[in-house]
């Protein structure tokens, strides 16, 4: 891919990303001023569950999509896939449902909290697959309308239950029924041929094939990226149990705005780089050109990000929530040098599935879970807690990027 298509292509998806983030940005604003911070903690730990059983249920065999030749082996490849995801997620439900009629420790959560959670697992999978799937097809106008469609479901549906019974329930419910919008416009915009699962008994022989192809994702990108999950979401179990709920609803406020302008470039960048990397790839053993061109962008952009929320962070946070979450805003600010080194970092370890170097990302995802646990649990108070965890983050990321590199030239560890 030329230098002018890779830009054309990322401008596409990062139009309709733009649009995608910036309706949960906005309706944060409502959501803000319906729900109590305590609630809005509360529904975070729920989605980081639900995101973290997500990872478990997909394999991560949908990383592997795009290593597919394009046609039919990437149209049986997504059958594979999903098949995989509701036969895993069938035990996970099964599993979840049994532990929780014997065990009354965890009967607070509730029966609605439950049915939502698991059900959002599969959904949030399906999403997920399919969406790789329009990505590593080069369908970014599809992708862009498939992502929109899902941010207007999820905040039309939570700003709705926030007017009528505002609860952490209703939360999660409005995130639920917008992933099921955004899976039905998948469907509708990419379908998948159902002759592509038929006849069912040569189906189950090429899925067998597909599972010992790509046993490397199952076997280190999946514990890899179930850790990375885990990682991302544990300083919210530990802020909630160690600080209380209104702490973790600050974080969870701060992480979720600031989140959204990283992930929105980040991710534009991604669906892009990958299919470009991994054609490269194939043809030269290497994409160390699609690397640096891509690293350079997103040092560019990461900069000037920081540099804005260095300058406006607390003042923006207090006038557009409310005086109540200008913490959030200070919250921010500490985080940022962590956020900015996973804008850069995170696409470019797709070189990591490419090149097959899954072991070494699994061990580095070892050591950020260690490093995660180890900042909240020596922490003295809650500020010094979430700024070690953040320097550590950093400091781990810069690791990543030299390893990535490293990849991108043809390496194998």
């Amino acid at each position: 891919m030329t230098t002018g298509a890779f830009f054309r292509s990322t401008r596409v998806v990062l139009l309709g990303m733009t649009i995608a983030q910036a309706i949960p940005l906005l309706g944060s604003l409502v959501i803000a001023r319906l729900y109590a911070p305590a609630e809005f903690g509360a529904f975070s730990t729920w989605l980081g569950v639900v995101m973290t059983a997500a990872v478990l249920v997909t394999g991560r065999l949908e990383m592997a999509l795009v290593i597919e030749e394009d046609g039919e082996p990437r149209r049986f490849a997504l059958a594979a896939t999903l098949a995989t995801i509701c036969g895993v997620a069938a035990v996970l439900f099964v599993l979840v449902l049994g532990v929780y009629l014997v065990e009354p420790d965890i009967r607070h959560f509730t029966p609605g909290l439950l049915l939502a959670f698991l059900t959002a697992t599969l959904l949030t999978a399906v999403a997920q697959t399919w969406q790789s799937w329009a990505a590593a097809e080069g369908r970014y106008r599809e992708l862009s309308w498939i992502r929109i469609a899902q941010a207007l479901g999820v905040t039309g549906v939570q700003v709705l239950t926030g007017w009528l019974a505002p609860s952490t329930l209703g939360l999660a419910l409005g995130h639920t029924l917008g992933v099921l919008l955004g899976v039905i416009a998948a469907v509708c915009m990419t379908p998948l041929p159902l002759r592509t699962f038929l006849p069912w008994a040569g189906f189950c022989a090429k899925l067998r094939a597909f599972w010992v192809q790509h046993r490397r994702f199952p076997l280190f990108a999946l514990p890899a990226d179930f850790i990375n999950t885990t990682a991302g979401q544990l300083p919210l179990f530990f802020i909630t149990s160690k600080f209380g709920l209104e702490a973790a609803g600050l974080y969870a406020l701060a992480a979720r705005i600031l989140g959204g302008p990283i992930s929105l470039l980040g991710t534009a960048v991604l669906d892009v780089f990958k299919r470009s990397a991994a054609t490269s790839y194939r043809e030269l053993g290497h994409c160390r050109d699609e690397y640096l061109r891509t690293f350079r962008v997103l040092a560019v952009l990461g900069a000037l990000l920081a540099l804005g929320v260095f300058v406006v962070a607390e003042s923006l946070f207090a006038r557009a929530f409310g005086e109540a979450w200008r913490q959030a805003g200070v919250i921010a600010v500490w985080l940022m040098p962590m956020f900015v080194l996973r804008f850069v970092a995170s696409p470019l370890s797709y070189v990591f599935y490419i090149a097959g170097g899954q072991k070494v990302d699994l061990v580095w995802q070892c050591g950020l879970l260690s490093m995660t646990a180890l900042a909240f649990v020596a922490g003295p108070d809650f500020e010094a807690s979430v700024k070690a965890y953040a320097a550590g983050y950093a400091g781990m990321y810069v690791i990543y990027l030299l390893l990535s590199y490293r990849y991108s030239k043809g390496g194998r560890a």
